[in-house]
Formats: structure tokens, C-alpha cells, sequence
């Protein structure tokens, strides 16, 4: 009978305790104005606190349809673009298959915080996640997408923490439906960085170092952070914007460029085979003996530089935005691209040399500025041009098959007061075919998939 006292008195003390932390939530958390998947709200957002946290977000379901098969994320929310041909044993297209899906995995939590001056600059945070998961293994499980902390002085930003890649533009970015939000056809990443931004005048100049987490490079152990870490340099990036703003007409002219240096060492040894693995018989017996290594130290980097152009063109009633990224080792930028092994340098030893893949891509965005019914078309296309060097060893890339993508999205969305219901019609295009020894792509064929994607936003 103690026991269950005990239990009853424990319930009811969870239940004040979780009904005391809801009414705490509903008197710290404000209303914010709607938002796309992946951008920052264009009205004006709702003003936090003098010190403490504003709460806000959205509910979202995502109705997803797929003509085939595709190379894609978290149960087929996130698209890169269609599987390649998987012929069976009569030579039928198994990949030849759709799929349905029905996901609310990307509901929001943002946390907005402000706080006292320091260092004489106005000091804020931010915090936003979401149920997407970081692993295939964990969807449903809440994931940190920002994390950051910002003092800003007059003209001069310092940012700490996970934000926006820096060769992704906030302000200027395609406005898809889909989560990927035109990727691979242009940067799509957050990193932990340390980012410095100065206005001058019209201009703006932003220098950032960061590190790699969610999107990460690939290599001899697959997707991983350790090559960025090994290198003992993190990521540089240099960048450029000039804007014009008229606030009164609601204008803006945006043009901007950037460029990106990334380090990675893919190894810190190699193995040698001494002698192969062999069986011998004593007195009747077999006895196996182990294949023998030699392992060696090695320090070899492979680095490449990534540069990006953007521009903005908003008017009063239609917004158009462009943009093109060109260089090598793309892979942690969510793009095609990587690098390859180009030569044995050191065949006693094992010691390889790198060289990088190179991308080109261009894209191009263009909505009207309606406040309740918003089309918008989104196109692009993306180019694996390969290396400067013949390749005679491992290929770590994305797309390593294939020789071109494009894509075509129209949409449409209809907001009311809180609610917006959006549609997608997205045809990616992938041309497959034989990876050559500079790492481009011959007798490439098209594949197709037509999507058809159905998102449901409530904004709080």
C-alpha cells in the first residue's frame, strides 16, 4: 500500500511539475511571423524581450511523391536526384519504382535570445532545431541545426558558433519547398565557425573560419570529420557583398562573390602488405598464419578552392535571384564533386598523392512578392568536369557516374494569417554513364524523377 502511495504522490508531482513548465513556455513565448524552411522571415520579426528568450517556429507535414528512385536523406525527404539504372536479371530497371511518403520531421523550435551589452556591443543568441535526426538511424530524434552567439557594434558583427556555410547567402538563396532548397545545385551546409562581418557603406566583407559537423567530407572511412580535423587548418572563406536598399519601395539590388579554401589530410598512415595470409600443416594439422603489415607514417593534404557568385534583383512585386559555384572537392558542400587518389608517390611505403574534382554550377530563382498567393519557378544545372590529373587509385566523391544534373521546380504557395500550404513540382534530371581516368563522365544517359511534394506550415 506504500508503494502505491508513493507512486500516486509521484504522478501527481510530474504533473504539476510539467503543467508549471507549459504555463512557463506560454508566457515566455511570442508570436513570429511565417517563414520558409530554410530563410529568415521578409516581414518585420516580432521585437524579443529587453533580456531573456522569444519562442518560435512551425508545425510542418510534407507530402512527398516520387516517380523512381532517388539518391537522397532521411527516408526520401531530402532529394539530391534520381538512382541510376539497376537492371535485374532479365535486364528490368528495379530503381524504375516509386515511392510515397507522409513526414513531419522537419517541425521547428527556434529560441530567440537577447541579453545585456558586452564589450560595449549589443549582445544576442540563438538556438534552433528540429526532429530531422543528424544520422538515418535517429530520424524523429530532435537535431541543433543554429547555435550561435553574436555581438554587434556599429558596422562590425562577431559571430560565434553553427551557422549558415558562408558561401550560403541568407539573403539570397532560391525559395524552394523542399528542404534542400536547390542543393546540389549550389552550398547547402552549417558549420561550427568563428565569423567576422564589417559594413562599409553599400559593402560588406565577412572573413570566417569553420569547422565541419553535420556535412562532412569524405574519404578511405567514408563521410567523416576527421579529415578536416587531421589537417590542423579549418576551413577559410573570404566574401565580398554590395547592396542597394530601398525600404520605402521595398527594393533591393544584392551582388556578391566569395571564395573558399579547404585542407584535408585523408590519412595519417598506410599499410604495407609484407606477406600474404597462408596455411600450413603440422603433423597433420593446419595451421593458418596471418597476413603480415607495415604501417607508415604519412602526412599528405589535399586542398582546393571553391568560388561562388550571387546576385539579388528584388522589385516591388517579383524577386528574381541567381547564382554559380565553380571548384574543386565539393562533397562537404552537398554538391557532386570530391577528390581521388592521382599517383603512389612512395610505393615502398604506400604514400599516395590527391587531386580534386572540379564542379561548375549555375542556378536561378524567380517568385512574386505576393503576401498571400506566392508562385515561384527555381532552375539549374550542375557540371562534373573532373581533374587535371588521370586518376589510378580511390575515387572519394559524390556522383563520381555522372556527367551532368539539372533541375526544374515550379511552385506555388497560399499563406492565411498563420496557416501556408505550398506545392512543388520538381524534375531532376541525372545523366549516368562511364567514369573515365580524368574523372569526367562519357556515354552519359538521362534519368528522370518527377516529384511532387505537398508541405502544410502552421507558424507560431
Amino acid at each position: 500500500m506504500a508503494y502505491f502511495a508513493l507512486l500516486i504522490i509521484n504522478q501527481t508531482c510530474m504533473k504539476k511539475i510539467i503543467l508549471t513548465f507549459l504555463l512557463l513556455l506560454m508566457v515566455m513565448a511570442q508570436p513570429a511571423t511565417a517563414q520558409t524552411k530554410d530563410s529568415t522571415s521578409t516581414k518585420a520579426p516580432v521585437k524579443p524581450p529587453l533580456f531573456g528568450i522569444a519562442f518560435s517556429g512551425f508545425v510542418n507535414t510534407d507530402f512527398i511523391f516520387d516517380s523512381r528512385q532517388t539518391v537522397m536523406a532521411r527516408d526520401g525527404d531530402w532529394l539530391f536526384y534520381p538512382d541510376a539504372v539497376k537492371p535485374d536479371a532479365q535486364g528490368k530497371d528495379i530503381n524504375a519504382r516509386g515511392t510515397f511518403t507522409i513526414l513531419s520531421i522537419l517541425t521547428r523550435l527556434t529560441g530567440t535570445i537577447t541579453g545585456p551589452d558586452i564589450f560595449k556591443a549589443k549582445s544576442s543568441g540563438y538556438i534552433e532545431g528540429e526532429f530531422y535526426g543528424n544520422a538515418p538511424a535517429n530520424i524523429n530524434s530532435f537535431r541543433l541545426r543554429h547555435a550561435y552567439i553574436r555581438l554587434n557594434w556599429p558596422g562590425t558583427e562577431l559571430l560565434f558558433g553553427q551557422y549558415w556555410h558562408p558561401m550560403f547567402v541568407p539573403s539570397c538563396f532560391p525559395e524552394t519547398i523542399s528542404l534542400n532548397t536547390g542543393a546540389p545545385f549550389l552550398v547547402f551546409s552549417r558549420n561550427p565557425q568563428i565569423r567576422l562581418t564589417q559594413k562599409l557603406g553599400n559593402f560588406k566583407v565577412v572573413i570566417a573560419a569553420n569547422s565541419q559537423l553535420d556535412a562532412t567530407s569524405t574519404g578511405p572511412d567514408g563521410p567523416n570529420t576527421k579529415y578536416l580535423r587531421q589537417s590542423l587548418i579549418p576551413e577559410l572563406n573570404f566574401q565580398v557583398q554590395y547592396c542597394l536598399k530601398n525600404e520605402k519601395s521595398h527594393t533591393e539590388f544584392l551582388i556578391g562573390a566569395g571564395i573558399d579554401y579547404l585542407s584535408l589530410m585523408p590519412l595519417l598512415n598506410t599499410s604495407v602488405l609484407k606477406s600474404a595470409a597462408w596455411d600450413s600443416v603440422k603433423n597433420g594439422v593446419v595451421v593458418h598464419h596471418d597476413a603480415v603489415y607495415s604501417i607508415y607514417k604519412t602526412n599528405t593534404t589535399i586542398s582546393s578552392v571553391v568560388v561562388n557568385f550571387f546576385t539579388k534583383l528584388q522589385l516591388a512585386k517579383v524577386t528574381i535571384k541567381a547564382g554559380a559555384v565553380y571548384g574543386g572537392n565539393c562533397y562537404a558542400l552537398n554538391m557532386i564533386g570530391g577528390y581521388a587518389v592521382k599517383s603512389v608517390v612512395d610505393p615502398s611505403r604506400g604514400i599516395v598523392d590527391y587531386t580534386n574534382i572540379t564542379t561548375a554550377s549555375v542556378w536561378t530563382d524567380f517568385k512574386t512578392n505576393g503576401t498571400r498567393w506566392s508562385p515561384g519557378i527555381y532552375g539549374a544545372f550542375s557540371k562534373n568536369l573532373g581533374s587535371s590529373d588521370i586518376i589510378t587509385g580511390a575515387i572519394y566523391s559524390r556522383g563520381a557516374n555522372i556527367d551532368y544534373i539539372y533541375r526544374i521546380a515550379p511552385r506555388l504557395s497560399l499563406t492565411v494569417k498563420k496557416l501556408k500550404l505550398s506545392s512543388e513540382f520538381d524534375y531532376t534530371v541525372a545523366a549516368y554513364g562511364k567514369t573515365m581516368p580524368n574523372g569526367t563522365v562519357s556515354n552519359s544517359k538521362e534519368i528522370g524523377n518527377f516529384r511532387v511534394l505537398i508541405g502544410v506550415f502552421y507558424f507560431f
